[in-house]
């Protein structure tokens, strides 16, 4: 009788079950979380998820706190690779450091999520070098008119599904951006800066029977240009 009590007893250790799944605990940066959302964009543009569906999947890769909780958000999609999910989330990525600005450091990004609601940046605030705009029956207002830029490379990423998003610049800096719609509407009406240390807004974008549109806000400029930018930059 004691015998048979005898093989539970093995069971009790939890290590092994710990151990079987390391990168699942492990903790998620924001990198990670804009990787995963850039996974669901390109699935929402081919087809493969429905705007309902994404709108779910987005509120939950920037609630997510690990890897473990992003993993199954994009397992089904053709653009989820099992390398960048499972490495340590300090490894840097080439193309994402080249994108802002070289040498420049690797800070947060900044989110900005209406999934049917509305979420609003404005006023006098230190501008990031990333911000993430996702608006799913929403509204997204970015405005730059006030802001204090501390980077010269500023690049939004805006996401616009049955929803809109808007950024608005001073006159007097340079705006750039590339996107697509799909029965909805990508705009960004370009302007090249006189001085050529002002600094540059570059918009990434895609609207699905939304609306994405980025444009100066006449009779707004960065005030002492010049100062500013040395001033923030420590030179």
């Amino acid at each position: 009788m004691d015998l048979q009590k005898q093989p539970p007893q093995p069971s009790d250790r939890p290590a092994r079950p710990t151990a079987a799944d390391p990168a699942g605990s492990l903790r998620a940066s924001d990198a990670d979380r804009d990787r995963t959302a850039d996974i669901l964009r390109d699935a929402l543009a081919e087809g493969r998820l429905d705007a309902e569906e994404h709108g779910e999947r987005i509120d939950a890769v920037y609630r997510a706190k690990t890897m473990g909780e992003l993993e199954p958000l994009v397992r089904d999609l053709p653009g989820a690779p099992a390398a960048p999910a499972a490495e340590p989330a300090r490894r840097p990525s080439g193309r994402e450091t080249a994108a802002y600005e070289p040498g420049g450091g690797d800070g947060p990004a900044e989110k900005l999520i209406a999934v049917l609601s509305s979420s609003t940046r404005k006023g006098r605030w230190r501008v990031g070098r990333r911000t993430q705009a996702v608006s799913v029956f929403g509204s997204v207002e970015i405005d730059l008119t006030e802001a204090v830029f501390t980077q010269r490379l500023t690049t939004i990423n805006a996401t616009s599904v049955f929803g809109n998003v808007e950024v608005r610049v001073p006159e007097n800096v340079t705006l750039r951006g590339t996107g697509s719609g799909v029965l909805g509407n990508f705009e960004v009406e370009s302007l090249e800066a006189v001085d050529p240390e002002a600094p540059v807004v570059v918009v990434n974008g895609f609207a699905l029977l939304g609306n994405i549109e980025a444009k100066a806000k006449r009779g707004k400029r960065v005030a002492d240009l010049h100062a500013r930018m040395r001033k923030h930059l420590g030179h």
